[in-house]
C-alpha cells in the first residue's frame, strides 16, 4: 500500500451527524449532518486555511450522538440549513483529495446532503479524490487500535482538548496524525516495523514561513578542476566514468 499520497492539496475532513453509525447505516436511518470541519493540506505542509460550520438538520439529534460530539439540538436550532451552505462547502473541496479517518462514513453523508438537494447531481468522488487515513493506520498497525486517540497516543499528538467529538477539532488532529503517520513533516522511519518507532515521530516540525534562504555555496573554479581530474582517474581505472553520461 502506497501510504504517500501524491496530491498536491488534501482537505482534512470529519463531520458530526444526528446518528452514529449502527445496523444498516445512518444514512439509511435517516440522519443528517451538523457540523463539518475542514484543514487545508498544500504539498503536506498545513495551510492555516480551515472550513468549519454548524448546520441545522431539521429533525432530531440522537442523545447517544449527542453523548459523543456535545452538540445539542439548541445549539443548531440558528444554524444554516445544508443547502445554503452547499455551494460553499463543496467549492472549498473542489480539486482535492479528502482525508478522512474511515473516510466511507463521512462520505456516504456528504453524498447523502448532496443526492437531497440535486438527486442525479454530482457526489464527492466526482469532484474529490478520497484517501482514508484509517485503512493507512490497520496497514501500519495491524490488529492494533487504531481509532483517532490511539493514532495520537501512538504518536505523541496532543489531543487534550478532545473532551468531545468535534468536527474542525478532530480535522486539525487528524492533519497532525495523517502527516506523522505519513512520513510528513518529521524525521524519516526507516523501520520495517510500523509500530517499532511510532513513538519516536516526536510530532510535527513547522517550519517558519518568514525564516531566511538557504544559503547556496557553489564550487570554485578550483574545485571544479580537481573534480574533473579526479572523473578522469575514475575514467581511466575503470574504463568508463558513469558520471560523465
Amino acid at each position: 500500500m502506497n501510504i504517500i499520497s501524491n496530491a498536491t492539496r488534501q482537505v482534512i475532513l470529519d463531520t458530526e451527524t444526528t446518528g452514529m453509525n449502527q445496523g444498516s447505516g445512518p444514512v439509511y436511518q435517516g440522519h443528517r449532518i451538523i457540523e463539518i470541519g475542514c484543514v487545508e493540506v498544500i504539498n503536506r505542509r498545513l495551510t492555516g486555511r480551515t472550513y468549519h460550520q454548524y448546520i441545522n438538520p431539521q429533525q432530531a439529534i440522537d442523545e447517544e450522538a449527542i453523548a459523543v460530539h456535545g452538540i445539542t439540538n439548541e445549539r443548531v436550532a440558528n444554524e444554516p440549513v445544508f443547502a445554503q451552505i452547499a455551494g460553499e462547502f463543496a467549492a472549498f473541496i473542489d480539486g482535492a483529495e479528502i482525508v478522512a479517518h474511515n473516510a466511507s462514513f463521512d462520505v456516504s453523508f456528504i453524498d447523502h446532503e448532496f443526492r437531497l438537494l440535486t438527486p442525479q447531481g454530482p457526489v464527492v468522488k466526482d469532484i474529490c479524490q478520497i484517501l482514508d487515513s484509517l485503512e493507512i493506520a490497520k496497514f501500519l498497525h495491524p490488529g492494533q487500535k487504531n481509532n483517532l486517540d490511539a493514532l495520537c497516543k501512538r504518536y505523541h499528538i496532543d489531543n487534550s482538548r478532545r473532551d468531545y467529538h468535534g468536527a474542525l477539532l478532530d480535522a486539525e488532529i487528524l492533519a497532525d496524525v495523517y502527516l506523522v503517520m505519513t512520513g510528513g513533516q518529521t524525521k524519516f522511519n526507516l523501520s520495517l516495523d510500523g509500530e517499532s518507532n511510532g513513538g519516536e515521530a516526536g510530532g510535527i516540525i513547522r517550519l517558519n514561513s518568514a525564516r531566511a534562504a538557504l544559503k547556496v555555496i557553489s564550487a570554485s573554479a578550483d574545485e571544479l578542476s580537481m573534480h574533473e581530474q579526479r572523473l578522469d582517474l575514475v575514467g581511466k581505472k575503470s574504463g568508463k566514468c558513469i558520471w560523465r553520461d
